[in-house]
């Protein structure tokens, strides 16, 4: 009598297992990579929404549309400002420059470095006057071997 086999040898399912294996260690790296690449380009828009932000509020100062506090030379006096707004000469609403203070992709938090107009370009802590430029707290490395504070 000879039987019909209707199923997988073990031959068969530990060389199926196997490639399975090798195809998930392939895509795991390129899945980290990608979110990490992603993350990244959230980052560059994110600073570059607050940077423009940032000279809209100044050019306005500039022009004259924007009462400006001694001391701050016409930039935001914190980000919040962009986010609620200020009132501009000859409007009866506020000017808005940010709908909320982004969320730093790299960590997971509101939060970000400022550099005043007074400030050294590479210091690392706010001199509190003003807002004159905005840089990721994280400690990380980009793909492109740069740091993520130094963007």
């Amino acid at each position: 009598m000879r039987r019909t086999g209707s199923g997988f040898t073990v031959a068969e399912l530990v060389m199926v297992t196997a490639i399975v294996a090798i195809l998930a260690a392939v895509a795991l790296p390129t899945a980290r990579f990608t979110m990490k690449r992603e993350r990244e380009s959230e980052l560059r828009l994110d600073l570059r929404l607050m940077r423009n932000a940032i000279d809209d509020y100044k050019h306005l100062s500039d022009q004259g549309m924007i009462q400006v506090e001694l001391g701050t030379e016409g930039y935001p006096k914190t980000l919040e400002d962009l986010v609620q707004g200020v009132s501009v000469v000859g409007q009866l609403t506020k000017r808005k420059f940010l709908r909320r203070i982004p969320i730093d992709p790299m960590t997971g938090k509101p939060e970000w470095g400022l550099r005043a107009y007074q400030d050294e370009m590479d210091a690392t802590s706010w001199g509190g006057q003003n807002v004159y430029d905005v840089y990721s707290l994280s400690q990380g490395t980009a793909l492109d071997g740069t740091k993520y504070k130094d963007w």
